[in-house]
C-alpha cells in the first residue's frame, strides 16, 4: 500500500457553514448517530463520548494555562450546520429506523420524530453473498459499474438538494465476509475494469469508497470489512486529494484491550492467556454469526494484542499468549452489548494473578460520538490539504490502516497523543513530546 500520505502543515481552510455526512448502512450505529445530533441541536441531551464536542487540548506549557476546546482550537463543522443522508437496504425513514433498532427511549424520538421521519436512505448497493444473513429489499440494479454511477449521482444529488460544497462518508453498514486482496484491487486500472467486468471480488464496501474517493468525499469505514484500504483506492485517493481512514470502530472490548494491554507491557507484567466474548443481540450481532462475516470481524480484534505486547522482543512474557475471541447472538440483549475478559498474567517470580473485565455497554451509543467525530475531523483534513491514509486517527479505530512496511500503534494513548499532536501541527503550534526538562532546565536542575 502506498506511504505517499500528505502530512501538509498548511492551516487548514475555514470551516463549511453546512457539512454533509453520508452513512452508508443506516441502522442502529448511524440512526443513533442522526438522532443524537438532533437531540444535541434541540438541547435535549449532551454529546458525550465526542472529542471534538468536549475534549480540550493544551498548548504550549502546562504553566501557560492554554487548554481550549478542540472546537474553538481547529476550524470544525459545526453541529447545527450537519446535513445528513445516506444508504440501507431496508427502506422507510430515520425514525423507523430508530424504533426498530431500540437504542433510544420513545420518549426521546417522540420529540424528535418530525426531524428523523425527513430523513429517507437511498436504495443500497448489496450483493447478499457478502452479507448472508441480510436480504436486502431497499437495493440498486445492475452491475457494479451501475452501482458506481448511481451512488456517484446519489452524492451529486444530495450536495445538489441542500446547497452543500462538501461532504464525508462513513461505512456503518454490516459487516462483509472476509476476503483476501487479489490482483483487481491492486491497481486503479485493473480495478476500474473490475467495475465494468462487474468483478464479483470487488464488494459493495469498495463500490461506496471508490463512489466517495471520485466525487472527492472523505471516507472513513467503521467496518472490519475490506474497502478502502486496497492499493488501487490509497492511490486513487491521493490522485483525487481525498482523506482516508479505518478501519472498525473501536468502542467497547477492543478499547478495554487499548488501555489494559499497554499497563502490562509499560509494568513489565506477563500474560498467558486473554479470553473474550461477546453477547449481542442487534443486527450486527445476527450478521456475524455467520462464520465468514465473524472471520473480518475476529483479524481486526485478534490483532491488537501482539501489536502492542511485542511477542516476539518480550517471548518469556508474551511468546506463549493464548488469545481467543467468540461473539455470540443473543437477541433478548439487543444493542447492550457485553464484553466479558479473562486474562491470566503473572508478576515477580512468575507468580500467577488474573483479572476479570464484565464490560456491559451499549454498542451504538459508543459508536454514535465516533461516527461524529470521525466526519468532522476527515473534513479537517481535507481542508489542511491532507490526502491519503490519515494514521492519525487510528485513535478511533480497532485496526487502524497504516502505510506500507508500517504496523499500526494500538495504543490508545500514544493514539491520542498522535491526534492531539496532528491539530497543533495543523495550526501551527509547538508539538508536546511530554519531556517535561523545560520546567527544571531555568532552575539549573537538569
Amino acid at each position: 500500500m502506498s506511504t505517499q500520505t500528505s502530512t501538509s502543515s498548511r492551516k487548514p481552510a475555514p470551516a463549511p457553514e453546512r457539512l454533509g455526512i453520508l452513512l452508508q448502512g443506516m441502522g442502529a450505529v448511524a440512526s443513533t448517530v442522526v438522532a443524537g445530533c438532533i437531540a444535541v441541536r434541540q438541547g435535549l441531551g449532551q454529546p458525550v463520548g465526542s472529542l471534538t464536542q468536549l475534549g480540550h487540548i493544551r498548548l504550549g506549557k502546562r504553566t501557560d494555562g492554554r487548554n481550549p476546546l478542540i472546537r474553538d482550537f481547529v476550524p470544525l463543522a459545526s453541529m447545527e450546520g450537519l446535513v445528513f443522508g445516506g444508504w440501507d437496504i431496508f427502506g422507510g425513514d430515520l425514525y423507523e429506523a430508530c424504533s426498530h433498532a431500540e437504542v433510544l427511549e420513545p420518549t426521546l424520538l417522540s420529540k424528535i420524530e418530525g426531524a428523523l421521519r425527513e430523513i429517507k436512505p437511498m436504495a443500497g448497493a448489496f450483493d447478499q453473498n457478502y452479507v448472508k444473513r441480510l436480504n436486502g429489499t431497499h437495493i440498486k440494479p445492475g452491475t457494479r459499474r451501475d452501482w458506481a454511477n448511481a451512488l456517484r449521482q446519489d452524492i451529486r444529488d444530495f450536495k445538489a438538494k441542500n446547497g452543500l460544497e462538501r461532504c464525508v462518508m462513513v461505512n456503518c453498514s454490516s459487516t462483509e465476509v472476509y476476503i483476501e486482496q487479489g490482483p483487481v484491487h491492486q491497481t486503479i486500472e485493473a480495478f476500474e475494469a473490475g467495475l465494468d467486468n462487474n468483478d464479483s471480488t470487488i464488494s459493495p464496501a469498495m463500490v461506496y469508497a471508490y463512489s466517495a474517493i471520485m466525487e472527492g468525499v472523505p471516507y472513513a469505514n467503521g467496518t472490519p470489512s475490506l474497502a478502502a484500504d486496497i492499493p488501487a483506492l490509497v492511490e486513487l485517493a491521493l490522485q483525487k486529494g481525498v482523506p482516508l481512514s479505518g478501519k472498525d470502530f473501536k468502542t467497547g472490548q477492543t478499547m478495554v484491550k487499548t488501555v489494559l494491554a499497554p499497563m502490562f507491557k509499560a509494568r513489565m507484567l506477563g500474560v498467558r492467556g486473554w479470553f473474550s466474548t461477546n453477547i449481542l443481540g442487534n443486527r450486527d450481532g445476527e450478521v456475524l454469526e455467520d462464520p465468514e462475516s465473524f472471520k473480518s470481524k475476529e483479524k481486526t480484534k485478534l490483532g491488537v494484542l501482539d501489536t502492542i505486547l511485542q511477542p516476539e522482543t518480550y517471548p518469556d512474557l508474551y511468546g506463549n499468549l493464548y488469545h481467543a475471541v467468540r461473539i455470540n447472538y443473543y437477541p433478548p440483549r439487543g444493542d447492550s452489548k457485553e464484553g466479558w475478559d479473562n486474562i491470566d498474567i503473572f508478576g515477580w517470580l512468575g507468580y500467577p494473578m488474573q483479572i476479570k473485565v464484565d464490560f456491559l455497554c451499549r454498542d451504538s451509543i459508543l459508536a454514535a460520538p465516533i461516527v461524529l467525530d470521525l466526519a468532522l475531523f476527515s473534513d479537517l483534513a481535507q481542508r489542511a490539504g491532507r490526502k491519503g491514509i490519515q494514521e492519525w486517527l487510528s485513535f478511533y479505530w480497532k485496526s487502524p490502516i497504516v502505510g506500507a512496511g508500517l504496523y499500526p500503534e494500538h495504543d490508545l494513548f500514544i493514539q491520542l497523543t498522535k491526534l492531539k499532536n496532528n491539530l497543533r501541527h495543523m495550526m501551527g503550534e509547538e508539538l508536546i513530546t511530554h519531556l517535561g526538562t523545560e520546567y527544571y532546565e531555568e532552575e539549573g536542575n537538569v
